[in-house]
């Protein structure tokens, strides 16, 4: 074997080397991850309320109006009937007494059973009665996620669910979904 074909073999040999070197650091290098893995994602609830207003038709009963307040009609067809009936009773100025009694009776007589009938006297009427309820469901607020970086693991909360891994920048976690 001659002198140069041993220098080039020699010289293509360590140059072969040298590259398979430089390869296997850059493939064994330590590289900065670009994501994080997601180790578990758990809903955050809040329960909210809605508020709705609620109408129903709804009988009411009322009391007619009272067209005799102090009931004057039943009061004076009560004393003519009880002076009717007490100007029978007696005689002399005991018929007179007999009267004007069964006139006061009557008349107060009169007077409450009028009453009673207009507490009686009512009518039915529809009403619409409204109120408000309010219903309630649980709505997603945002996620509480658990992740690990190499053999790092943490805890963040985040406002979507990032799925499988978390995209890193410069070491950091990227939280917002529009970036």
């Amino acid at each position: 074997m001659n002198k140069s074909m041993l220098t080039g073999v020699l010289i293509g040999a360590a140059v072969a080397t040298a590259g398979g070197a430089i390869a296997g650091y850059t493939a064994f290098a330590d590289k900065t991850p670009d994501q994080a893995e997601v180790l578990d994602v758990r809903e955050i609830k809040e329960t909210k309320s809605t508020p709705r207003e609620v109408c129903n038709d709804v009988a009411v009963t009322r009391q007619k109006p009272v067209k005799d307040q102090h009931q004057i009609i039943g009061s004076v067809a009560g004393a003519v009937i009880g002076g009717v009936l007490g100007n029978q009773v007696g005689g002399g100025s005991g018929k007179d007494i007999a009267t004007v009694a069964g006139a006061a009776a009557g008349g107060y007589a009169g007077n409450k059973t009028q009453e009673r009938m207009q507490a009686n006297d009512t009518y039915t009427t529809t009403e619409r009665r409204c109120n408000t309820v309010y219903d309630k469901h649980d709505e997603v607020v945002g996620y509480q996620v658990k992740y690990q970086i190499g053999e790092k693991t943490g805890s963040v909360r985040m406002d979507h669910d990032p799925g499988s891994s978390i995209p890193l920048k410069e070491g950091e976690l990227v939280l917002s979904s529009n970036q």
